[in-house]
């Protein structure tokens, strides 16, 4: 299975970071090993000093697929999820300055929390989904899939021209505004739609 994650996806984030808003998707992906272990803490790299957390609506695909219409994308998915994208933010600074790419940023061990799946059905439109990241108790990122430039079908469609897409292969879909650094001991809380998606400590 392959992680595929989007990039600057919410106007509010684009503009926290101040990147230029893309004409297509930004892409980039984590290998396998950046899932973080089911019941285990977030370890901080030692080679990191900035590492942010950056919660994101997760799509598990069920069927393979190539050259995907977005009127056909919902057939690819019955599952949707919720999970954090950690960046080692100093680590990609340097990168991204020097033209390089971002994967030992994004893609370090653990890097990739995958929490619960809900099925689709069981939620309201997937373009309509509100959800947030808790940091100790107080909610630090907070948005609705409504705000996305790019929809989950269309994400689906666009991907799926340059990588076929397979059984249980997941899709990060982008974070909204409110990105922020961890620390030792931090307790984050992911929910979607009111349901909590996963917890994780810091370490």
């Amino acid at each position: 299975m392959k992680i595929i994650c989007i990039g600057r996806n919410y106007t509010d984030h684009i503009k926290e970071l101040s990147n230029e808003k893309p004409t297509d998707p930004v892409v980039f992906l984590k290998p396998d090993t950046a899932i973080a272990l089911k019941g285990q803490p977030f370890f901080i790299p030692e080679f990191s000093k900035d590492v942010h957390h950056e919660v994101e609506v997760l799509v598990r695909i069920n069927r393979i697929g190539k050259h995907i219409q977005s009127k056909f994308a919902h057939k690819y998915y019955d599952e949707i999820g919720l999970g954090i994208d950690f960046t080692a933010r100093d680590l990609q600074g340097e990168l991204k300055a020097k033209g390089l790419p971002w994967e030992k940023a994004k893609g370090f061990d653990g890097a990739a929390v995958v929490g619960k799946w809900l099925k689709k059905d069981s939620l309201p439109a997937v373009d309509q989904l509100s959800f947030e990241l808790e940091k100790n108790n107080t909610v630090v990122q907070s948005s609705n899939t409504a705000l996305m430039l790019w929809k989950i079908d269309e994400l689906i469609s666009y991907v799926s021209q340059f990588f076929t897409l397979k059984i249980g292969d997941i899709i990060f879909t982008g974070t909204p505004a409110g990105v922020g650094p961890v620390a030792p001991n931090d307790v984050l809380v992911g929910r979607l739609e009111d349901q909590e998606l996963f917890r994780i400590k810091v370490k």
